[in-house]
């Protein structure tokens, strides 16, 4: 589905069903190199069973034209300018890594149209090495490697995540090439990162959000550490949100490394 956002054609996954604004919406929002499809199992199920799906391509990646959001903030304007232009009133939001902050900011700003937060492989402060940041600016094929090291915690997806025996880490390096080179005028990759490193209001952010918040967090995740997220949940819970937490024994890729405990975690949150 092509929706015109901030006069720019964006590309929206809608899990293989006609989009209905009159249904109950989640919008995923993927992390830095990544699209819409790292969502595939989660946004397609949820779309199969009475939701309403938009798993977005972000500005300056794959199919979505415009400018690449340079800080979370301008990831925030993008999305609340999103749901405006599909004639949403309400929305779950969930983000992964990157995609987390820019939902966890927008929640704060858009309160009560936020029905429901997700945040996948969050942390905040959200800080990104210095050779890591160099590499994404200087050299992005080595930092992709290094990315995908540090992400992952297995080599072959699960029969319900990609396929069975999907080599996870040559996949998601294909990936992280395709959305490097859909873009030739920024570089996504640093412009990302940097955004993440940046970014300093999160502790107010979580207590601003006026819905429920649902933290998936991997055991074994080196990107974002699970201890990192903790900030976060101790401000929601001292906040009066309700808050869940699932902890998975897994990587920084929980989406495809336990698809189907990550969907389950989500389908669950959203149910009440």
């Amino acid at each position: 589905m092509i929706l015109t956002v901030n006069k720019h054609k964006t590309y929206c996954y809608t899990g293989g069903k006609a989009f209905d604004a009159a249904k109950p919406t989640a919008v995923f929002v993927h992390g830095v190199i990544h699209d819409h499809s790292v969502w595939i199992l989660q946004s397609r199920y949820l779309a199969h069973h009475g939701w309403n799906v938009l798993a977005v391509d972000l500005p300056g990646h794959c199919r979505s034209e415009g400018e690449a959001p340079a800080s979370v903030e301008e990831g925030a304007d993008f999305v609340a300018a999103l749901l405006d232009a599909a004639g949403i009133q309400r929305a779950a939001l969930i983000g992964h890594s990157w995609g987390s902050l820019i939902t966890l900011e927008t929640a704060a700003r858009l309160k009560d149209r936020v029905s429901h937060l997700v945040l996948v492989g969050t942390a905040w402060p959200m800080k990104v090495s210095a050779g890591l940041l160099d590499a994404a600016l200087n050299e992005p094929m080595k930092a992709l490697k290094m990315v995908n090291v540090f992400s992952r915690s297995t080599l072959a997806a699960p029969p319900s995540a990609l396929g069975p025996g999907t080599w996870v880490y040559g996949a998601n390096m294909a990936l992280g090439r395709r959305v490097i080179a859909s873009n030739t005028k920024v570089n996504v990759f640093h412009r990302g990162f940097k955004a993440c490193d940046s970014y300093a209001n999160g502790d107010q952010a979580i207590t601003q959000i006026t819905c429920p918040v649902l933290f998936v967090l991997g055991a074994q995740d080196q990107m974002t550490l699970p201890k990192s997220a903790q900030l976060l949940i101790d401000k929601a819970k001292a906040s009066g949100k309700r808050v869940e937490v699932a902890r998975l024994p897994v990587g920084h890729h929980q989406m495809t490394e336990t698809p189907e405990e990550t969907l389950f975690a989500m389908r669950d949150f959203l149910k009440t």
